[in-house]
């Protein structure tokens, strides 16, 4: 049988924004478009002119913008999908653009091209700029795995506070019904206060729920595919504007709050109860509320003895309780410090415990240190470890 014959090339507006547009490849090569495609992505969407040149899709958009970034995406679906990122993004220059996919002759497959927005910050996240910054050990203290190094992280947002019990339940209530199945239940002293008993993989598997649920790109994928379910360990897609965990570079950096040399993310050398929600014991590290342990505010019921998030002052960058309240996951696995002169440094390919920051409700002022650097297991869950989220600019 000889098969159909292929359309002419399809011309399309040059831009639109009222929905999206995908361009489905059959097994017999008929090209279609379609506006009512899920809108999973709020990137603007260009409807290019499609050309089949060989074993190759053509898409072109006439002109393109400059100075903006195109980025070519594909779906097996066009109703609760996700777009996969095709390629490599093209920045525009005035004139044609055009971006190539294979041909792809045994399998439905829809396409679509983006054009990137700058992400904006929302209320409950803080721009962190571009630059270099020393990170390390400060005013005289000894940690031997902390020597002061000095990286340069890319602008990304953080949130401003822990991630809360009742977000947690939120996005866990979504992702149940949406493939999420196995995120477990968490802990939390009420609404308000840090979710815990959590553990770093629950964490990558919710992040990537709250995206979809936000219609953003999830950011962790297995074998190219969103990671929903499972204890594989991830990949990471920097480039995507979903939620994700910091490196351990992006913490400290955010937790400094643009100070330097200094112990506390406030830009002191001390720490006191009306600060931080720590374990006070005698004077080291500057400890300056004596020897009364639990903080006698929050140190009701049972443990843990948590405050609620956005109980004490911000640092510069708006960022609350990056110190004490709960040690916070980072992405890195936990591994020699970072060379000097690395430009956003994400850790070791490898290894078996993942870092953590910023103390907690039952450590000593140390732990609260910008500088400290801990670890736990991937798999493990505490009363002592929860989160926040960050987000990277893009583009």
């Amino acid at each position: 049988m000889n098969p159909p014959s292929v359309p002419s090339p399809l011309q399309l507006p040059s831009l639109h924004r009222l929905g999206p547009l995908a361009v489905a490849l059959f097994a017999a090569l008929t090209v279609f478009a379609t506006a009512d495609a899920e809108p999973i992505s709020p990137r603007e969407l260009v409807a290019p002119k499609l050309q089949i040149i060989g074993g190759n899709l053509l898409f072109t958009v006439q002109p393109s913008v400059a100075g903006r970034t195109y980025l070519l995406q594909y779906s097996d679906t066009l109703t609760g999908g996700t777009w996969q990122d095709l390629g490599s993004a093209v920045i525009g220059n005035g004139s044609n653009l055009v971006l190539t996919a294979p041909r792809t002759s045994d399998a439905r497959r829809y396409f679509r091209l983006v054009l990137d927005a700058p992400t904006e910050a929302t209320e409950e996240f803080s721009l962190i700029p571009a630059g270099a910054f020393t990170m390390g050990r400060t005013s005289g203290d000894n940690d031997f795995d902390a020597p002061p190094v000095t990286v340069t992280v890319s602008a990304f947002f953080m949130g401003k506070y822990e991630v809360t019990k009742a977000l947690w339940d939120d996005v866990r209530k979504w992702g149940d019904a949406n493939g999420y199945t196995d995120l477990k239940v968490g802990g939390g002293k009420s609404g308000n206060h840090p979710v815990h008993s959590i553990n770093w993989l629950d964490i990558v598997k919710w992040c990537n729920a709250r995206s979809q649920k936000d219609e953003l790109t999830p950011v962790y994928t297995v074998n190219g595919v969103v990671m929903r379910t499972g204890t594989t360990i991830p990949v990471p897609g920097w480039k995507a504007n979903g939620y994700r965990l910091p490196t351990e570079a992006e913490w400290e950096k955010a937790a400094r709050g643009g100070l330097t040399g200094k112990r506390y993310p406030w830009g002191t050398d001390n720490i006191s109860h009306n600060q931080a929600n720590y374990f006070a014991s005698a004077a080291a590290f500057g400890n300056m509320s004596g020897d009364i342990g639990y903080h006698p505010i929050y140190a009701t019921g049972s443990a843990p003895y948590t405050s609620p998030v956005g109980s004490f002052a911000a640092n510069a960058y708006g960022l609350h309780d990056m110190a004490g309240n709960l040690w916070e996951w980072c992405w890195d696995w936990f591994g020699a410090p970072y060379a000097s002169g690395t430009i956003d440094p994400r850790g070791a390919a490898t290894g078996s415990v993942r870092v953590i920051r910023g103390g907690s409700w039952s450590y000593h002022a140390q732990s609260s240190r910008s500088a400290i650097r801990d670890y736990d297991g991937p798999g493990k869950t505490t009363v002592y470890i929860g989160f926040r989220v960050a987000r990277s600019s893009v583009p």
